[in-house]
């Protein structure tokens, strides 16, 4: 058989989901064997958005999200998605055309040296130098995606390698099901390490978990919630970590970092920080300033080069997330009960602190104003999104609003940013692939008005699939976040390249085909997402029209990060 068709088989037999991708010349008998075999492939209008869809199926299901392009320009495209993808551990297989090797470095049409720009932008790239090694090399990408920290992985294939044929043994097309999803395989921590981690826990009397993404990954998030339950810990997330414990538990601190509503000032005072899954980062640490520098932490990651980039830990627990809060928990279990008793009076401020927050934040989430402000609308779409519902937000103010103000209800990942590069046009490919993990559950994405035209093109490809996805698009006929940023820096009306032409993006959804509603007062808000969540049959725009006033588009987290005067350089 043919290269190509070797290919299709192997993802056959991982029973791949569905995959995305564009063809070209090279790949043409991967495309003959897809249709042959029946694999469940789709055509997309832009390479990243391909990888962006494969990366939210794989954020939501687990399992390995699936892409494919051609040589040049297809394989370029792909790289702001499987930047996304390798800082956020999602994991993936590309398959990526390339050059024939007979003629290669000959200047063959659309040839440029992409092996050295995927390179740095995945988690692995896997050149095929032999039809007969497809199988071996295949199993191998699917095993590098799925252990230790998920990422993507492409394998390049060569023209010749693809329309090349060798005659396969019986049974060389396999792949061990554990690799199929994440985590393939958990490791545990060092019982030392472990031990005296216990021991700072069992003795604090103000500890808290600061929960990453890692969480969700190492699918630890019940985990995680029974720990908090059980040893009185409360928990704060990051932006990816968000469901880590439900956001309306006793035990959740919100947000920390940047974007916090409590969790920042308890911090501040905790005698023992557990971080899970978490690598610290800029937004989390509010540009490395959080947790102050003499905390005592416990750092818990299945990457140990994590573990003391940005702050030096008291314990590493290296291994799985979900193995290593298992582990502490029955470390704890003797003395669970006494300790959570005795900090009764801790439980209470988060408490109190919690109910002040929502009492301050209150006339965001209750505002009349128009245009609509965005507290208002993540109020009314929370209000009308099932409990299992699916949030996908885009890069740029709908990730920032959307991990401020929307709470989980459950634990595990309903909230989904794309975080890893925080790059906006994810909100519609991100919402599509979430609906093909979760076939079942209402998705909604918001994206900006900037972000959508990025990749309006994949409403025809969700109008082809018919995928009944909501798409909140937050109209403010601007690149918002930049023109805040530029109002807060230099004054109001010192904008420059950063306004939108006015769009109707309901009459221009209805134009392609799917529906379109255009929204532009606040009560009419809920009726508009109920219409919308309850489709069936392809895709709902919602053009939302909000604030042009460019000082109330920022969180106040944003605002309070851009201590500058005009003139001022900014690090």
């Amino acid at each position: 058989m043919t290269g190509g068709e070797a290919l299709a088989q192997m993802i056959k037999a991982a029973e791949g989901g569905p995959m995305f991708g564009m063809g070209g010349f090279q790949l043409l008998p991967f495309y003959d064997a897809a249709r042959r075999l029946g694999l469940d492939h789709h055509l997309i209008n832009d390479e990243r958005c391909a990888v962006f869809l494969a990366d939210a199926y794989a954020k939501v299901s687990g399992r390995v999200g699936l892409a494919d392009a051609t040589l040049g320009p297809g394989a370029t495209n792909l790289v702001t998605g499987l930047v996304e993808a390798l800082n956020a551990g999602s994991p993936l297989v590309v398959i990526v055309g390339d050059a024939n090797r007979d003629h290669a470095g000959k200047n063959m049409t659309q040839e440029t040296d992409q092996a050295a720009i995927l390179k740095p932008a995945v988690k692995a790239f896997l050149r095929l130098e032999s039809v007969a090694r497809i199988p071996e090399m295949m199993r191998r990408a699917f095993e590098i995606a799925t252990t230790g920290r998920p990422g993507p992985v492409v394998v390049d294939v060569p023209e010749d390698i693809a329309h090349g044929t060798h005659g396969f043994e019986e049974g060389a097309f396999h792949v061990d099901p554990i690799f199929a999803s994440v985590p393939a395989l958990r490791c545990r921590p060092d019982a030392d390490a472990l031990d005296e981690a216990a021991a700072i826990l069992a003795r604090a009397e103000r500890p808290m978990v600061l929960a990453g993404g890692g969480v969700h990954l190492s699918g630890a998030a019940e985990v995680l919630t029974r720990f908090a339950e059980e040893n009185g810990i409360p928990v704060a997330h990051t932006m990816t970590g968000k469901g880590a414990i439900p956001c309306t538990h006793p035990m959740s601190a919100g947000l920390f970092g940047r974007y916090d509503r409590i969790a920042n000032d308890l911090i501040a005072v905790s005698d023992a920080l557990l971080v899970v899954g978490c690598k610290l980062g800029e937004i989390a640490t509010k540009r490395y300033i959080v947790p102050p520098t003499d905390r005592t932490i416990i750092h818990l990651d299945i990457v140990a080069e994590e573990m003391g980039r940005t702050f030096e830990p008291t314990v590493r627990l290296w291994g799985d997330a979900r193995a290593g809060l298992q582990d502490l928990a029955a470390a704890l279990s003797p003395g669970a009960g006494e300790a959570k008793a005795r900090r009764a009076a801790y439980h209470a401020e988060i408490a109190d602190k919690m109910a002040a927050w929502r009492k301050e934040a209150a006339p965001r989430y209750d505002s009349e104003e128009v245009p609509i402000g965005m507290g208002r609308l993540i109020r009314d779409m929370r209000a009308e999104l099932p409990d299992d519902g699916i949030f996908i937000a885009d890069g740029g103010f709908a990730a920032h609003w959307g991990g401020l103000l929307f709470d989980t209800r459950l634990p595990g990942r309903a909230y989904v940013p794309d975080r890893g590069f925080a790059s906006i046009g994810y909100g519609l490919p991100g919402a599509m692939g979430a609906k093909l993990a979760a076939p079942g559950r209402t998705v909604v994405a918001l994206t900006g008005d900037g972000g959508f035209n990025m990749t309006l093109g994949e409403l025809e490809t969700a109008i082809r699939m018919r995928l009944a996805v909501t798409i909140v698009v937050v109209n403010n006929a601007a690149s918002g976040y930049v023109k805040a940023l530029q109002h807060l820096m230099y004054g109001e009306g010192s904008y420059q390249s950063s306004d939108l032409h006015e769009t109707d993006y309901a009459a221009v959804a209805r134009a392609m085909g799917a529906a379109g509603i255009r929204v532009t007062e606040p009560d009419a808000l809920p009726a508009a997402f109920r219409e919308a969540f309850a489709r069936t049959d392809g895709p709902t725009v919602l053009d939302v029209v909000v604030t042009r006033d460019a000082g109330k588009m920022l969180p106040a987290a944003d605002s309070r990060a851009v201590k500058v005067k005009k003139g001022d350089r900014v690090a």
